[in-house]
């Protein structure tokens, strides 16, 4: 059988990348020399950190308000991905992301529309996997105006036209999500519902992930594994009705990286026995796994226990090189986990899943194969 699933594949290298899901070349061709990239690199291992909380230990979640903006942190993403089909089959990849990017420490409020110390960038991708083809399109904007920004009541994030509207349980101590995400880009729409097949799962040590031995290089991080999904995909003006499963992830901070380790591959994986896995591996300059690489095992009932770099062998097993960028990039991946008896077999469902934008990185729908203990799953 196969399960869904969504990879990231991610080198941080000199001063071209955003976040932590993705792989970002940097290499000073004639493209990337006339291009203007945004560089959180230096946000993600520290920077200007002056007047920002810091993510030291863990703390209380509290939903839905944590669903809402952190603007004492330098940085922070609302990161919906998903895989959807019609009822014939025709398979779609989506990504709706937003991030948020202190400026500097808020201090007071000014009288202007327009004064901010906030701007905010979003990504968007639709993977028509039947047609071959893969959409990515990008925005950003200061927050004021009302051109972009997140609230806490209603709790909505947004930039321009693109938003996510959270909803809130009926009993919020089951701390679960429902959200209704809409974006439109020439020709490409999406209109999707999202809603909690699970309880909200808090990643790392009490959804403190620790990125290094360094004080406060952390986030806060939670994630809603398993969403069930219905609406609407409309390519060209043909509107596809659609049902499947999402994933979204909540981190915020102020920094993360040291100045070794220069990228990660990240994956979330939804297995068809109800189970999920979030894995990233950190890789350091010299090409070793870093040992605050980690990840979580969800179980069909919702229980969850984390997992070290000990309990997770990767091994690549197949490259894609971009003919667009000429960036080589990891595209079929073998996933074991001895300990829970897990063989996996990772592969895109379109290869050609490259973001290039003003941050260039690869990100997409996967599909998988394998077992747990000799089973199917």
């Amino acid at each position: 059988m196969s399960s869904r699933a969504w990879a990231v594949i991610v080198l941080v290298a000199a001063g071209a990348v955003l976040v932590s899901w993705a792989y970002f070349e940097s290499g000073q061709d004639d493209k990337s020399a006339t291009r203007t990239t945004l560089s959180v690199a230096a946000a993600l291992s520290g920077g200007d950190t002056e007047g920002f909380a810091r993510a030291y230990q863990p703390r209380e979640f509290v939903f839905p308000d944590d669903h809402g903006p952190h603007s004492d942190y330098k940085q922070e993403w609302w990161y919906f991905t998903g895989n959807v089909d019609t009822v014939s089959g025709r398979h779609f990849g989506f990504q709706l992301t937003f991030f948020r990017i202190a400026l500097a420490p808020f201090t007071e409020r000014r009288s202007s529309a327009w004064a901010t110390n906030e701007v905010y960038m979003a990504h968007f991708t639709v993977s028509d996997i039947e047609g071959g083809r893969f959409y990515s399109f990008e925005r950003f904007s200061r927050a004021a105006a009302g051109l972009a920004g997140a609230s806490s009541s209603p709790l909505r994030v947004w930039l321009e036209d693109w938003s996510a509207e959270i909803g809130s349980p009926a009993d919020p101590a089951r701390a679960e999500l429902a959200s209704r995400l809409r974006a439109a880009e020439g020709s490409v729409k999406i209109d999707l519902s999202l809603s909690s097949a699970k309880p909200i799962v808090l990643q790392g040590e009490r959804g403190l992930s620790r990125k290094s031995a360094t004080p406060g290089n952390a986030s806060y991080y939670y994630s809603a594994t398993r969403l069930d999904t219905k609406g609407s995909i409309e390519i060209d003006r043909r509107r596809y009705q659609v049902t499947g499963l999402s994933w979204m992830d909540r981190e915020w901070s102020t920094s993360a990286l040291d100045k070794g380790q220069i990228g990660w591959d990240w994956f979330a994986l939804q297995f068809t026995d109800g189970r999920e896995l979030m894995f990233y591996r950190l890789r350091r300059r010299d090409g070793s796994v870093d040992r605050f690489s980690g990840g979580t095992l969800v179980d069909a009932d919702g229980s969850a226990r984390s997992l070290s770099v000990r309990d997770v062998e990767i091994d690549v097993r197949a490259y894609w090189q971009s003919p667009a960028t000429g960036v080589r990039y990891p595209s079929r991946w073998q996933v074991r986990i001895p300990g829970e008896g897990l063989e996996l077999e990772i592969g895109p469902h379109l290869p050609g899943q490259e973001l290039d934008l003003s941050v260039r990185y690869w990100e997409g729908a996967v599909g998988v194969t394998g077992s747990a203990r000799g089973v199917p799953i």
